[in-house]
């Protein structure tokens, strides 16, 4: 099981912090850190709820939160929802991980996209199950391969994962291939698992739509949360809803409250800030439009990224990140994770490599575009200086090969 948005590179960025250098850390899209702050009014209502907030929630989350998750699955079309659809968690990621634990049996298989948000491939592992990767077409914007999730369906195969708005990506999916998973899904009797948390984070008029909202048949899970929207990381305050056919899932439905159970509740203070988070003022909305900050972020990160020779990267509609591709013919590497940690090494710029999100080949890197924008030019200055060397260094290698071939 891996889980390489924090794992050996950020051990190694660690220690040379303790040495005493500044590491600029495009890893992780922890919004706090660059200055995104929560909404004001969603700091102030947790703050005058703290003090009823020392005993434990009912398993499933409070009323107003509840109430309010309710009413928003409303808005985005999803039908049929009731207060007993809905679970709050500590975060969408304990939440992914109790309806994976619901779901899977040993052996069972959960199809999951690549490249993923990695969580969802380690939480399948550590259910039991094995996580079976579809791939999503670089050539087409990172749409999700129809025939490739086809042809992975087995008889243990459980699940269909959906992540999108996409992490690490960018991507958003059409409606037509929403469409086309949730008839897939019909056709084996598979339950869907969404996981939408980026769904506010949408540029240049990119529309999301809600993928339980397209059938009322199919058994949906639809994982958000205030973290990202919200710039509300460690509130830890995430929802999942239930839609669908909820009949044919008794049993499943029983696990999940079996687990909520056991888990007592989910932290009551970030409870207080879902219903006035969703019921406010959508305060992302002036950070992604035409001039706010993000926007302008993203602009810029996918202007410098592309001025690099042998890199390329699909522009992101959606969320905080983009997936960019080294040329294996520019840059014939490996081990992405070595090679990483040697850019961290001379650069003191921290990213994740591809295969960190189950990407196949050692050919793809995310990086977060959330810092200032100075600091943004800074580091993939950096960046680009140091592929500058590696290509330096890897064009004196082959002639040098080509010499020894002449001679011999």
């Amino acid at each position: 099981m891996l889980y390489d948005i924090r794992g050996p590179i950020m051990d190694k960025a660690k220690q040379l912090e303790d040495d005493g250098h500044k590491i600029i850390k495009l890893n992780i899209g922890n919004l706090a850190v660059f200055g995104f702050d929560a909404p004001e009014e969603v700091q102030q209502d947790m703050i005058r709820n703290l003090p009823q907030s020392s005993g434990y929630s009912d398993s499933k989350g409070n009323f107003s939160a509840r109430k309010a998750v309710v009413h928003y699955s409303q808005t985005q079309g999803i039908a049929n929802v009731t207060m007993e659809d809905v679970y709050l968690g500590n975060g969408a990621s304990e939440l992914i991980a109790m309806a994976t634990n619901a779901l899977l049996d040993n052996g069972d298989e959960l199809l999951i996209p690549a490249p993923d948000y990695p969580l969802w491939t380690a939480v399948t592992s550590l259910s039991g199950g094995e996580p079976v990767h579809y791939r999503c077409n670089e050539a087409e914007g990172w749409i999700p391969d129809l025939d490739d999730i086809r042809s992975k369906i087995t008889p243990r195969t459980k699940g269909i994962v959906v992540i999108n708005p996409n992490n690490p990506t960018g991507a958003i999916y059409p409606d037509s291939v929403l469409e086309g998973i949730i008839q897939i899904a019909r056709e084996y009797e598979l339950v869907i698992l969404a996981d939408e948390v980026y769904d506010k984070i949408l540029y240049e008029g990119a529309k999301h739509t809600a993928l339980a909202s397209l059938s009322t048949d199919v058994l949906t899970l639809t994982f958000n949360s205030l973290s990202k929207s919200y710039r509300a990381c460690g509130y830890r305050a995430g929802w999942l809803i239930v839609s669908g056919n909820k009949q044919a899932a008794k049993d499943y439905i029983e696990g999940l409250n079996m687990l909520a159970n056991m888990k007592l509740c989910a932290n009551v203070p970030g409870q207080w800030a879902i219903q006035t988070a969703l019921g406010g003022t959508q305060s992302i909305e002036e950070l992604v439009k035409e001039g706010g900050r993000l926007r302008r972020q993203r602009d810029l990160a996918y202007e410098l990224i592309n001025a690099i020779p042998g890199v390329s990267c699909v522009k992101p509609a959606a969320a905080l990140y983009m997936f960019p591709r080294l040329d294996p013919e520019v840059y014939p590497i490996a081990d992405d994770r070595q090679f990483f940690l040697e850019l961290l090494e001379e650069t003191h710029v921290m990213l994740v490599q591809g295969t960190g999100f189950n990407w196949p080949d050692p050919d793809h890197f995310r990086i977060v575009f959330l810092p200032y924008e100075s600091d943004l030019r800074e580091a993939i200055g950096r960046i680009a200086d140091f592929l500058a060397r590696y290509r330096q260094r890897h064009a004196r290698l082959k002639s040098s090969q080509q010499q020894t071939s002449d001679d011999a």
